[in-house]
Order: structure tokens, then sequence, then C-alpha cells
């Protein structure tokens, strides 16, 4: 069983929601990835999703644009990313760790090899921002030869027909973009994200994990009632832009942080 087929197992059997911190590799210092990720998951976190840097980070807000940019400045490639995940195993090797990108460098490196390193590494399933779910046939039988789950995005503008084609590739989970945009906007209609998980779940039998806009604990947890999953990104990212300049060295200026965050929601998710 997968990692993240298993983890979900988990927390329905416990009646409790995953909570996906979003981290992208590398930023602000490459040194502090790591120690956040660990301590992502001792504040609560069920499922880590590791961003892969990009140049032209087209579904991102400025929020995560910039950690991108903070992130290139250190030259992280999808090497990196994948030592990264290698070094986490090392002491967790049951936190599910999902890599978010682009596809680009992924076709560089070629299908067959990403998925072969992504799964020696130890990551679990991939979400690739601009990979269509109808032109990704051989991609996604890559991924299925190394174990690994392709994860797509649901947008509140996705069709009926579309989320059908969706179910018929997805696995893991699947990523409902709750706001129209970028990543960052600010404004959630949880109402209106309640109806459209509601309308998913007629067509797609995986769990569902809702993001953009969960900035705190209160939105946390409106979402995780509705939902399987709360996905937290650029409220993260923020925390440690506010902190980039911290020098080598006192990393656990950010890891505390953002570690503070997460256990406020993981608290309030679990009491509602």
């Amino acid at each position: 069983m997968s990692r993240l087929k298993a983890c979900f197992e988990r927390l329905s059997a416990e009646s409790r929601k995953a909570l996906i911190p979003y981290v992208m590799t590398g930023d602000p210092q490459p040194e502090v990835t790591l120690p956040l990720m660990h301590a992502m998951v001792e504040a609560g976190a069920n499922i880590i999703e590791l961003g892969a840097p990009f140049s032209d980070p087209m579904a991102d807000g400025p929020v995560i644009q910039a950690a991108a940019e903070r992130s290139l400045e250190h030259h992280t490639s999808l090497h990196d990313v994948f030592a990264v995940a290698k070094k986490f195993r090392e002491k967790d090797d049951q936190t599910p760790i999902v890599m978010m990108g682009y596809l680009n460098p992924v076709e560089i490196m070629g299908y067959e090899s990403f998925a072969r390193q992504a799964a020696e590494n130890g990551i679990d399933g991939v979400i690739t921002v601009d990979m269509p779910p109808e032109e990704a046939e051989d991609y996604i039988a890559a991924l299925r030869a190394h174990q690994i789950d392709p994860i797509f995005l649901i947008a509140p503008t996705t069709t009926e027909e579309r989320m059908q084609k969706i179910a018929a590739v997805a696995s893991g989970f699947v990523y409902y973009v709750s706001l129209k945009g970028v990543t960052g906007a600010a404004t959630l209609d949880v109402a209106g994200v309640v109806e459209r998980v509601d309308l998913i779940r007629k067509y797609i039998d995986l769990p569902i994990g809702v993001g953009f806009g969960i900035n705190n604990a209160e939105t946390a947890t409106s979402v995780s009632r509705c939902a399987d999953a709360v996905v937290v990104g650029s409220a993260i990212v923020n925390r440690m832009a506010a902190q980039k300049d911290v020098k080598s060295g006192q990393t656990a200026i950010i890891t505390r942080d953002v570690a503070e965050l997460l256990k406020s929601m993981r608290v309030a998710m679990d009491a509602k």
C-alpha cells in the first residue's frame, strides 16, 4: 500500500483530516528545507508538499514566485529536491512526500528517469501543475511503473466532464484549488468550497485536498469539515519570506514560526 493511501486510511479511521503544508525546496536557504520538513511533521503535518522551483511558475502568485526566485538563487534543481527527500527518509519513512512543480524540468530529465529517481528517493506523489490529464498518458505510465501517484488539480471552473477524465487517471488524492486565479489569494468562500467538494465527490472516489486561501486555524478548520485534507502554502511561505535574511545557522527561527502556525491549525482541526 502506498504511503498516501495508508495515510488517508489511518486518518479516516481516526476521524481526522490531513494537514498538508507546502515548502519550496531551497527557500530561503538550502539548509532550511530538511529541518523544516521534520518540524512540520512534529507540529502535526500528515503529508509534506515539496516544491520544485521553476523560472516561470505561471500558476503561482507573487509569494510563491518569490520563493522560487530565492530558491533558484541557490541553483536548486530537481536533483536537490530528490536529495532532500532522500535525507528526510533517513529519519521518517512514514510521512508521504508529494512533489509539486512544472513540466519543463521533468521533460528535460525524461519521464522514465524522473519517475525512477523520484521513487528511489522516497517521493510518493507528483503534482505537475501544467500537465493536463488529456496529454499525460505517457507521463502517468512512467509514474505508475514506479508506484508514484499522479495528483491532479481541480479548479472552480473545471467541468463535470473533465472531472470524469481526471477520475480516470488520478490517484493518491485530488487537489481542489478553491479560488480562481493564482496562489496566494486571500478571500475564501467556505460555503462555495463545500458545494464544490460535494460535486467533486460525485465523480471522483479519492480523498479531496483543498488549498488556496487557507491562512489561519479558522479557515483550516472550516475547510476540514468538508474536505479530506487542508493544503497550506502561501501562509507558510510568507513567514519564510519574513525571515529570508536570517543568517545561516539560525534556521530554528524559521522552523519555529512555521511550526506555531501548523500547531494552531492541527489543534483546531482536531477539535472541530
